[in-house]
């Protein structure tokens, strides 16, 4: 991309902000005393760019909302990054974890200022600490990366989002391609450091044009910073007679109908908005599971589920489990509750699988929800088979669709161990206990949500039902003191026999 066609710092804060609403946090830069030479540079760049730095800080409103802003200018110095201008980021950020605002910020630049070497380079350090408080202080951190963001920029700030987008086709990666080209002798191939390409890999959560920055942020802090006052009620659960009459064997074909309603459907006739995250934020992404933040009504959350229909192509491999983790992880820092949605046939079985540590990620992922401090429910949808369902099970309350099931095995598997053939699946079905009715009396489930008389039959009545449900359970959680919930979680799962 021509540098005539780069977005400027002030056009991002002019599109995305409130009109009129920018206010600067920024005093003159000390530089460092490094010559005439450098300072006749700094004189030029500030001349031709029309900036002071290469970063502007400061504050504005975001759909009326107080937001503080960090936004690099490449005209200047091609963004590059030193005492100056990590001085006033690091500062920046302190004001923001002060004050208790949001930060939303948009890097542009080719990384450490070469001028200045290794005392600049070092300096990243102190960003990262201000951006950890931050952080620490649950406050959201939105990132939009613009093109170009590599070096040290990409290596601090720039990845540390609870968020992070990127603008179309920009240039994103740690090692500019001309130096790596002059470092190894060959350039990268083609399309490896473009932002398409990296949110088809989960490093980055998406690419996003600028004219729909602003609702992108907007969605995100509503989601984020919205009072906690789910609107949900328990409703009737179906007949004991008819859940204890009906055989486990019909649930099991139920929920393995094309048509019934999954994760997306729930979304789609239960959440009011729902921002996708994508990947791990480490260059894996495994779309079986879908992970992001949602805002139903009257309570935001972490959403973690299973996609019955990206199941129909592929199984549920470890790294969807390290995407669950990441979202986990996000909650905790956020203080949002989680939603977990069970519903796959079962994980994948495979050399890969095994290689990825399938195992240890089911572990990791059971350890994890059995102690996250903050809120969690469980939604069984559907199908829930082996491990792969168990990994987000683990919940202060589990609620169950009428017909849900949870077993070790699918049952035609579960039939071919114990008789040899996967021909008495049905019956296993059955002997093992897996129907929602099974659940609840031993335990793991606290509410069956009825369905008239299939799931696929009505499938936005359905989901409004399951979303009700989770909020009126989640929102007596969240009344009760965290230390009683904690406990009773862990005693909810410890008694079990």
């Amino acid at each position: 991309m021509a540098e005539r066609n780069r977005l400027g710092a002030l056009e991002v804060l002019e599109a995305v902000l409130d009109e009129g609403s920018f206010t600067s946090w920024d005093t003159p830069p000390e530089q460092p005393d490094l010559g005439q030479e450098y300072a006749d540079l700094l004189a030029r760049a500030q001349e031709r760019s029309g900036a002071d730095e290469a970063v502007l800080t400061g504050e504005g409103r975001l759909d009326g909302r107080r937001v503080a802003v960090v936004a690099g200018e490449f005209a200047f110095l091609a963004g590059s990054v030193g005492s100056a201008a990590s001085e006033r980021i690091t500062r920046a950020f302190e004001r923001a974890t002060q004050e208790g605002l949001p930060m939303l910020a948009s890097p542009s630049s080719g990384g450490t200022r070469m001028q200045e070497g290794t005392p600049a380079f070092v300096q990243m350090v102190k960003i990262g600490q201000a951006v950890a408080a931050h952080r620490r202080a649950k406050l959201p951190y939105l990132v939009y990366l613009r093109d170009p963001t590599t070096g040290g920029v990409l290596a601090s700030w720039g990845s540390l989002g609870h968020l992070s987008i990127a603008e179309p086709g920009a240039l994103i990666g740690f090692l500019g391609p001309r130096v790596r080209e002059v470092i190894t002798g060959s350039p990268f191939p083609p399309g490896v450091q473009v932002a398409e390409n990296l949110a088809r890999r989960g490093v980055i959560d998406g690419v996003v044009p600028l004219d729909q920055l602003r609702g992108v942020a907007v969605d995100a802090l509503r989601v984020l910073m919205s009072p906690q006052d789910p609107q949900g009620e328990r409703e009737p659960e179906p007949d004991e007679a008819t859940l204890t009459a009906r055989d486990a064997w019909v649930s099991v074909q139920a929920t393995r109908r094309r048509d019934r309603p999954g994760l997306r459907e729930l979304l789609r006739h239960g959440a009011e908005t729902f921002i996708p995250l994508r990947g791990t934020g480490s260059g894996e992404s495994d779309l079986t599971v879908i992970m992001g933040m949602a805002r139903f009504p009257g309570f935001s959350c972490v959403l973690v589920g299973q996609d019955r229909r990206a199941q129909q192509h592929a199984y549920l491999g470890p790294a969807a489990l390290r995407v669950a983790q990441r979202g986990f992880t996000l909650a905790e820092e956020l203080d949002l509750p989680v939603i977990t949605v069970v519903d796959t046939p079962g994980a994948e079985l495979s050399t890969e699988a095994e290689h990825g540590g399938m195992g240890g990620e089911i572990a990791r992922c059971l350890a994890a929800l059995a102690t996250v401090p903050v809120p969690v429910v469980s939604v069984i949808l559907g199908e829930g088979s082996g491990g792969g369902a168990l990994a987000l099970m683990p919940a202060d309350r589990t609620v169950c669709a009428e017909h849900g099931w949870v077993a070790p095995l699918p049952p035609e598997g579960a039939s071919a161990i114990v008789h040899r053939t996967g021909d008495r699946a049905a019956e296993m079905a059955q002997l093992h206990r897996i129907r929602a009715v099974d659940l609840r009396t031993t335990g793991v489930v606290d509410q069956i949500v009825p369905e008239h008389p299939d799931a696929s039959s009505e499938p936005e009545q359905f989901c409004r039902r399951i979303v009700d449900a989770a909020g009126a359970h989640l929102g007596e959680l969240l009344a009760m003191p965290r230390e009683q919930r904690l406990q009773a979680r862990h005693d909810r799962y410890r008694s079990m026999h």
